[in-house]
């Protein structure tokens, strides 16, 4: 492979987590970043409780929330009390296969229902409460899984950077003068500070990735229709999905392995992989041929720094290391953009009007998101999804040569908290596709994705180098990424 006059090696372990300086939640740091894997297992070997864990769990958060702001609501008492419900049921024997998240402590992003909490997606006004949990959440619980609470999002989770006027800006554990990302911005800021040891996001655009890239996270898009959007048929005319960020290659898997699964009235559904996610994860990969692309899409100004190429290009030479072949050759994007555009607006318009948001108490730009999405509702939208098939043909002949593609997970680091303040859905949407190019596209094929850890800036802050594969290929992805964390 030929390298780029900016390769060097980064100022991190390629592909592993590393914990956050973050100052404040000092309580059992050792404990809290354990992961959700070992969290479990201390569990079911009757080494911690669940009520321990939550209490930890719940402590961090409130120390943390004036600082970070992760969290838009806090589910304390209602932890609690499962807590000490799963403490029976591991005393019984309960957990590992049957529900082997038992009496872990995990978060949900506020875009999923969450019965007796309403789900404002970032908006302000009233916002109705839920009466019954989204299928994900029916499936957290099914595992055992603790829900502490719901993490923070943007507007209809429209931005790469995690602020609203209604609940304020949510901060990065590496520099709280930066953002974590977005629009998962409130997950990976709670997982990367150890508030909890894994989180459920969504993926419209990148909004898994781009935060996982930004925080030193595991980021996974897994294939659309492989997790349920129910109550929803499809989100976001099947941009967006549900997945896991995590510390770990084996969290992730182990939390995909919890949610996966679909309802009758999914609009998408995905064949039950032959093995379980954790299993795949374990296992080599394999001698693998890779891609590495980094193309923009047409229509989009090419802004990759410095620093994140030369991070790319290590994780290449990590790669070839380990015995793969990495060989430069750009994807074929085709009119990618302009096939994203109307799913997107259109999605953000119908999220307003479906939820009753008051559109007075929306950011201007929001709202003229809103109205774009009124405007392209029509043949707009069926054109691009009409145009589907054939941009997944085209991106789908690299994978007649190559495994696996490796990008840039984003075009730069993350934004100053506050740097988009007062700036119009234009500027702000362009500023977006400029820092983050790499991650739509594969929410327009509705293939899987993943988001590594790839080093860390001169100043400190996470890089994540990106794992794109064909359809349905999540083990694979997940594979490669456990193989590059133990080595």
């Amino acid at each position: 492979m030929a390298t780029s006059e900016q390769s060097t090696t980064t100022a991190a372990p390629a592909g592993r987590f590393e914990t956050p300086p973050f100052p404040g939640a000092a309580a059992a740091p050792e404990l809290a970043f354990t992961g959700l894997a070992e969290q479990a297992h201390l569990l079911t070997a009757r080494e911690v409780g669940s009520r321990e864990l939550v209490e930890l769990s719940l402590a961090r958060i409130e120390e943390s929330q004036p600082r970070l702001n992760a969290f838009r609501v806090v589910c304390a008492e209602a932890a609690l009390e499962e807590a000490d419900q799963a403490d029976v049921r591991l005393r019984g024997g309960d957990g590992g296969d049957n529900a082997p998240l038992l009496g872990v402590p995990v978060a949900i992003k506020d875009d999923v229902d969450l019965a007796g909490h309403s789900t404002p997606f970032g908006c302000g006004g009233a916002v109705e409460e839920c009466r019954t949990d989204a299928e994900l959440v029916r499936r957290l619980r099914r595992a055992g899984a603790i829900i502490v609470g719901k993490t923070q999002a943007p507007e209809v989770g429209q931005w790469h950077f995690t602020e609203s006027p209604a609940f304020g800006a949510t901060r990065n554990p590496w520099h709280e003068g930066h953002a974590p990302g977005g629009s998962s911005g409130g997950a990976a800021a709670a997982v990367a500070a150890g508030l909890v040891a894994g989180a459920i996001g969504s993926d419209g655009a990148g909004s898994i990735r781009i935060p996982a890239a930004w925080c030193g996270l595991v980021g996974l898009k897994p294939q659309r229709g492989r997790i349920s959007t129910w109550p929803d048929p499809e989100a976001f005319h099947g941009l967006t999905v549900l997945g896991p960020l995590a510390r770990s290659a084996e969290d992730a898997a182990l939390l995909l392995d919890a949610v996966a699964g679909n309802v009758p009235a999914d609009l998408h559904h995905c064949p039950h992989p032959s093995e379980p996610f954790a299993a795949a994860a374990a296992r080599e990969p394999g001698r693998l041929r890779i891609a590495l692309s980094l193309k923009v899409p047409f229509g989009i100004h090419d802004r990759l720094c410095d620093e994140h190429r030369a991070a790319t290009f290590a994780m290449a030479e990590r790669l070839e290391a380990l015995g793969h072949e990495v060989v430069e050759e750009d994807l074929d994007y085709g009119l990618v953009a302009p096939a994203l555009v109307p799913r997107g607006t259109v999605g953000v318009r119908d999220w307003v009007r479906e939820h009753g948001i008051d559109a007075a108490a929306l950011e201007p730009r929001t709202r003229v998101h809103a109205r774009l999405g009124a405007l392209l509702s029509g043949p707009a939208l069926r054109a691009s999804r009409a145009a589907e098939p054939s941009l997944r043909r085209r991106l789908g002949r690299t994978f007649e040569r190559h495994d696996l593609v490796l990008t840039p997970v984003t075009a730069t680091p993350p934004p100053r908290i506050g740097e988009y303040d007062g700036r119009g859905y234009w500027a702000t949407g362009g500023s977006a596709s400029e820092s983050c190019p790499f991650a739509f596209p594969w929410n327009v094929t509705g293939w899987p994705a993943i988001s590594v850890p790839a080093g860390l800036t001169a100043t400190g802050l996470p890089i994540g180098a990106q794992f794109l594969a064909h359809e349905g290929q999540e083990a694979l992805l997940l594979s490669l990424a456990r193989q590059l964390e133990a080595r």
